[in-house]
């Protein structure tokens, strides 16, 4: 018993001290991110192309997803309020939480999949490749080339792609609860513009801007971080979009109390 005692506690505190190694090399990639931003030449054409790939090209799968998303809200909302007597808070129900938790959240878990796990992979690739190897000899720092567009189109486009989303739950609550379930269309808009207000909407967007950050970050780090194998590219890619959907799950909660709290709820 001491024995399995003392092997559990070695392999938890090996696993802690893992966990705060990578959480200070993260940091660290982030931080020097940052520093480029404000002293290095900016890359404008990789810029663009990343920008392409995470914003423009992310658009159908955000969409669909908000709208399912919104309509599904909706609908559900409509099956539980009509039994209390409360159709009339329907709309408002769905447009508050598209904004507030749906929108980011189900929108930022897309992008970790979709655009986290395809930039793990590319730099992964590169670094297995030697090609982050080939940009040190020719003296470009990989954090200037690699990093920091593929930073920037994230915290631009997400914002973007999460302002998209809500628009389409809103609009698809309103087909499902109007057309569709007998809600009267009038009073559902006229609760929205009297009980939803515009700092609901910049709450959605804040998380959305952090969100992004994260994913940037942790897609950023795992492929840089790779070991000089194959298999490593597969792992990189898989880590890169789970642990990025994890931390915008845990990060959510302590945002919502914060931003809650500097824009509270009435």
């Amino acid at each position: 018993m001491v024995r399995i005692f003392f092997r559990t506690t070695s392999r938890l505190g090996q696993s802690f001290i893992s966990l705060v190694n990578s959480f200070g090399e993260a940091a660290l990639l982030f931080a020097s991110a940052v520093f480029s931003v404000f002293t290095q030449r900016l890359r404008g054409r990789e810029l663009l192309r990343q920008i392409l790939f995470v914003g423009v090209k992310s658009q159908f799968v955000v969409l669909t997803t908000g709208i399912f998303t919104g309509a599904v809200f909706a609908a559900q909302i409509q099956f539980q309020f009509a039994r209390l007597g409360m159709e009339s808070a329907t709309g408002v129900v769905a447009t508050i939480a598209m904004c507030r938790e749906l929108g980011p959240v189900i929108s930022a878990l897309m992008i970790a999949g979709r655009v986290g796990s395809a930039m793990a992979a590319e730099l992964a690739t590169m670094k297995v490749t030697e090609q982050v190897d080939a940009l040190r000899g020719l003296a470009v720092s990989p954090i200037d080339y690699l990093v920091v567009p593929r930073f920037l189109a994230l915290i631009i486009s997400g914002p973007l792609l999460v302002a998209l989303a809500i628009g389409g739950g809103i609009v698809a609550g309103y087909v499902v609860a109007v057309p569709l379930l007998g809600v009267e269309g009038n009073y559902y808009w006229d609760r929205i513009q009297l009980f939803t207000e515009a700092k609901d909407v910049w709450i959605g967007l804040i998380k959305a801007f952090f969100f992004s950050l994260i994913i940037a970050v942790i897609a950023c780090y795992e492929g840089l971080r790779v070991e000089m194998t194959t298999e490593a590219v597969g792992r990189a890619t898989t880590d890169a979009a789970v642990n990025g959907s994890i931390a915008v799950l845990i990060s959510n909660f302590f945002f919502t109390l914060l931003l809650n709290w500097i824009f509270p709820v009435g």
